[in-house]
């Protein structure tokens, strides 16, 4: 490491220690070396830092480090199997606010990225709204078909230089914890910094995140309960994303709802009914639902969103393992659940169904009978976790992050409805979900995915053939060259007939399956 990585480190250790960030450790088995660490650092923290809650500490500390490090805790709170639950949950609550970089830059930036384009946007705003990585301005955009108002979405100034600069002193954090604690290294901490940089690289090129949202709008059609802002896509760029702006009122400010005759209760059963939409039926969702990303809008009685950098995917079997779990849990139906997550690989085959069916009533019973205001999907699955960790479940990134959301729109829902019932939402979704699946029609496209996905091992058999074909060439030359017979050789000849012979038989199980 060079002397400005070192550099950044130990600034990044003074202000954690100052805003008081390493209380986190309280309560936690640490090595006794550590421990002492944590004593010391402890010693220089603020006086009014043990006034605030642990919250307020940790977010104050990444918020004052910088972009980075709010997004490394956006991307810790993803992952509950790494730092727990109580912790992951206090970081889903940090805000990515901060100051806004100097206005006048603004005209400079937007010709650089769009040139000539640039001149369609009139009467640009200062800042909005500024976060880690971009800030707001509002304007006026001159299109063909009038004049349109806007939302121009700026990256910050040197931002690329700045994550990667930052992104090298993590790495090293990471080494140095792993070399010296050498239990962190279940914590696979370089694997949570490539997690970072490949969100960050994402969130950075703000094209991607105008195709998330054009994909998200086509998905929702005419649901009408969720809608995504009009992309200008002659106005968008790497560093610019220009949409269409938002008269709606914020989801937070639930005064001025109730003012605008909204019904909030209708309100908070469309957010989640939407989410699970998205996730069950179309596999794409938007995965940062917090209220500050959130709008309600009187003209058509649904929600609009914004903020698209974070988007959820999951597959087809990730779509009807979630359905069927919620499912399971509405109807009480703890043995499937218990199957669906050995089915899926997620629980080993050593371990019985009977006996995790059993761990999973002890999360679902308890929950029979409660009023709606004590019913927390945020509790289910903080148990349900434990559960999963004590019978070996490995943890999919995917899921987490789909997981994460869940307890956020949950917490959206909540803020409009205090006594909002997640399973009562939920269980329209998910039913007609079950139905469409598990009846004739959902067996008749499982069996079209099987047949497709036969069809697909049939195309590629003939390019199988043929790079089998040109192994087994390159292995006669190499065995005429040694003029003598080589065991591994021949192994790796039929090795390869093997292969093709087995496709053959794989596509044949295939289309007599789905048949």
């Amino acid at each position: 490491m060079g002397l400005g990585t070192y550099l950044r480190l130990a600034r990044a250790g003074f202000v954690l220690a100052r805003e008081g960030a390493f209380s986190l450790a309280e309560g936690h088995p640490i090595p006794p070396s550590a421990k002492l660490l944590v004593g010391m650092a402890r010693l220089i923290e603020k006086r009014d830092v043990r006034k605030t809650g642990r919250v307020t500490r940790l977010a104050n500390a990444l918020t004052r480090l910088g972009p980075v490090y709010v997004k490394l805790g956006q991307v810790l709170a993803t992952r509950r199997d790494i730092i727990g639950f109580e912790i992951a949950s206090d970081l889903a609550a940090l805000q990515d606010a901060l100051p806004p970089f100097d206005e006048k830059l603004v005209p400079g930036l937007l010709a650089e990225a769009l040139g000539e384009k640039a001149k369609a946007l009139k009467d640009i705003s200062p800042p909005l709204a500024a976060a880690s990585i971009a800030q707001v301005h509002k304007a006026r955009l001159q299109t063909p078909q009038g004049e349109r108002m806007v939302a121009v979405k700026l990256l910050r100034p040197n931002i690329r230089e700045r994550f990667a600069r930052d992104l090298d002193g993590l790495y090293a954090l990471a080494g140095v914890a792993e070399r010296f604690m050498p239990a962190t290294r279940r914590f696979n901490g370089r694997k949570v910094v490539d997690a970072l940089a490949r969100s960050a690289m994402l969130e950075m090129d703000l094209r991607m995140e105008a195709a998330a949202m054009s994909e998200l709008a086509d998905n929702l059609g005419d649901d009408g309960d969720f809608a995504v802002p009009d992309v200008f896509w002659e106005q968008t760029g790497r560093s610019v994303l220009t949409t269409g702006w938002i008269d709606a009122v914020p989801i937070r400010e639930v005064e001025k709802i109730q003012a605008a005759g909204m019904d909030r209760k209708k309100l908070a059963a469309g957010l989640i009914q939407s989410f699970l939409r998205q996730a069950i039926r179309d596999g794409f969702f938007h995965a940062d639902m917090h209220p500050g990303n959130l709008f309600a809008d009187p003209r058509t009685g649904g929600i609009v969103a914004v903020d698209f950098g974070i988007m959820g995917r999951i597959g087809k079997r990730e779509q009807r393992f979630l359905a069927e779990i919620l499912y399971g849990f509405i109807t009480r139906d703890y043995y499937r659940v218990a199957e669906l997550h050995i089915d899926i690989g997620y629980v080993p085959e050593t371990h019985t169904i009977d006996d995790f069916a059993q761990a999973i009533r002890a999360i679902g019973e308890p929950l029979v009978g409660r009023g709606a205001d004590e019913i927390s999907m945020a509790r289910v699955l903080a148990q349900l976790i434990e559960v999963t960790e004590l019978f070996d479940m490995t943890a999919r990134p995917e899921l987490v992050l789909l997981q994460k959301n869940m307890v956020l729109a949950e917490g959206t829902a909540r803020l409009l409805d205090p006594q909002f019932n997640m399973w009562t939402a939920a269980e329209p979704v998910v039913s007609e979900w079950v139905r469409r699946t598990v009846g004739p029609q959902g067996k008749l496209d499982i069996a079209r995915e099987a047949i497709d996905e036969a069809l697909d091992l049939a195309r590629r058999l003939p390019d199988l053939g043929r790079r089998a074909e040109r192994v087994l060439t390159r292995l006669e030359a190499d065995q005429l060259r040694q003029d003598r017979k080589d065991p591994l050789i021949e192994t790796l000849k039929w090795g390869s007939l093997a292969v093709i012979v087995l496709a053959g038989i794989s596509l044949i199980v295939h289309l007599g399956g789905a048949l």
